[in-house]
């Protein structure tokens, strides 16, 4: 596509956008009466009007039933989360049977690691990324550690057994022959790979399919944290051959603050009762569930890692989300996607041209099939001051140390003025 750093074309590709309509779905925070520009939805997305409604109708259940409403509730509480998987599937690409919804984020990550994470005295590294979210760190730390406290271990020092692969020196985005590179150097000491999809600093987004085909090749199962790819970038995880993956709901997929989180597990994997994994009652098969007898039956699907009922107020508020991307169609938000930053991308361009020296790097790989909404900008010269009077402006970004300026155009509720407008505060802050 041939961009332009006008107005008059930012408004033309608005009026010609089959989605402009979706915009209206969402509350817009307001800055003096104004919508602001929201460009945050890789933190937070905002809230879809129906959502309120959604939630209403389970608590006017609720008073109305009290406990029957699990059975007699407009959405019958019982088999509530059974609704998630035929949307889910097409969101993350996967069968309907290897994906549920459940808890939050950092306690599927444990909980898969549980089931894949089973290191033995030679085969035991995890390799990550550099620079991964703070929680998985966290994880792979205390995964590494807690198996060192088993009797039958031999002890895992984390920083022997974490493996980070950071860019080369002078790049911001990792190679994906130097990850694979570093999976074929460890071999058969490599108990698990486990990326994000999209790192959450640079907003990279990782050959998944050459990651697990690698990590396959010398036995290691294959996982990652979606949380920044679910409902963003498009996903094929069955067609890739993950062995799991999981994610948060509240960044692209709107389900709000904290959100029921999801899971998918490949379909060689969901019947195979010897898989180890800590167990609860919303696991168990369903059909005896309520004989309450002891000995962990699992459901032969991804619902055999529940452990609890459904947190059904989240649940609502998911299923108020989910209803718009479906209405949306995933194709033609991966379609405005790869516009909306790419118009990003020549806009931040276009500035540092007017300039003697350039004042923004752009870390986000510049290719579409590398990145998805988010697209993160170095700023060389007075970063936080810039961010600082952005959102004085009424732009809502996101600021990472040292001096980074996360931005995230969603294709449900911005829109190419957005960009335009965004670009041409920048430009103004930075001359």
């Amino acid at each position: 596509m041939v961009y332009q750093n006008t107005l008059a074309f930012a408004r033309q590709m608005d009026e010609a956008d089959p989605l402009q309509e979706f915009k209206s779905y969402f509350y817009i925070p307001q800055q003096e009466g104004k919508d602001c520009i929201y460009f945050t939805g890789n933190s937070l997305g905002l809230q879809p009007r129906i959502t309120a409604q959604y939630v209403q109708q389970e608590l006017d259940d609720w008073a109305k039933l009290g406990v029957e409403g699990h059975f007699q509730a407009k959405n019958p509480w019982m088999p509530y989360h059974e609704i998630f998987p035929q949307q889910l599937s097409k969101i993350v690409g996967c069968k309907e049977e290897e994906v549920v919804v459940m808890n939050q984020l950092t306690v599927n990550l444990h909980l898969l690691m549980v089931s894949f994470y089973r290191p033995t005295q030679h085969r035991y590294k995890i390799i990550c990324e550099a620079k991964a979210f703070p929680s998985d760190q966290y994880a792979f730390e205390t995964q590494a550690r807690y198996h060192a406290c088993m009797p039958d271990r031999h002890g895992f020092d984390p920083a022997d057994a974490v493996i980070e692969v950071a860019p080369r020196e002078g790049e911001h985005a990792l190679r994906t022959e130097d990850i694979i590179a570093m999976i074929n150097k460890h071999g058969d000491t490599v108990a698990v790979v486990l990326f994000g999809g999209i790192n959450y600093y640079t907003g990279q987004f990782f050959d998944l399919e050459a990651i697990s085909k690698a990590a396959h090749a010398v036995g290691a199962y294959a996982g990652f944290d979606l949380a920044h790819a679910a409902g963003n970038v498009e996903l094929h995880l069955h067609d890739w051959d993950i062995d799991f993956a999981c994610w948060c709901s509240y960044k692209y997929l709107n389900s709000g603050p904290g959100g029921v989180a999801g899971v998918y597990i490949h379909e060689k994997h969901i019947a195979n009762k010897e898989l180890p994994r800590f167990a609860g009652w919303w696991g168990y098969k369903k059909d005896t569930r309520f004989k309450m007898e002891k000995g962990f039956d699992p459901i032969p699907t991804a619902e055999g890692w529940q452990l609890s009922n459904a947190p059904i107020l989240s649940m609502a508020a998911h299923k108020a989300a989910l209803d718009i991307f479906e209405e949306a169609g995933m194709e033609k938000l991966h379609t405005k996607r790869k516009q909306l930053a790419g118009y990003l991308h020549y806009i931040l361009a276009e500035i540092n041209k007017r300039h003697a020296e350039k004042v923004i790097e752009v870390i986000t790989p510049a290719d579409e099939n590398e990145r998805g909404c988010q697209v993160s900008m170095l700023m060389l010269k007075r970063g936080k001051e810039i961010f600082d009077e952005l959102m004085k402006k009424g732009v809502i970004a996101d600021w990472r140390e040292p001096n980074v300026i996360r931005v995230a155009p969603v294709p449900l509720y911005n829109t190419f003025e957005d960009v335009w407008r965004f670009g041409a505060l920048v430009d103004q802050l930075v001359s």
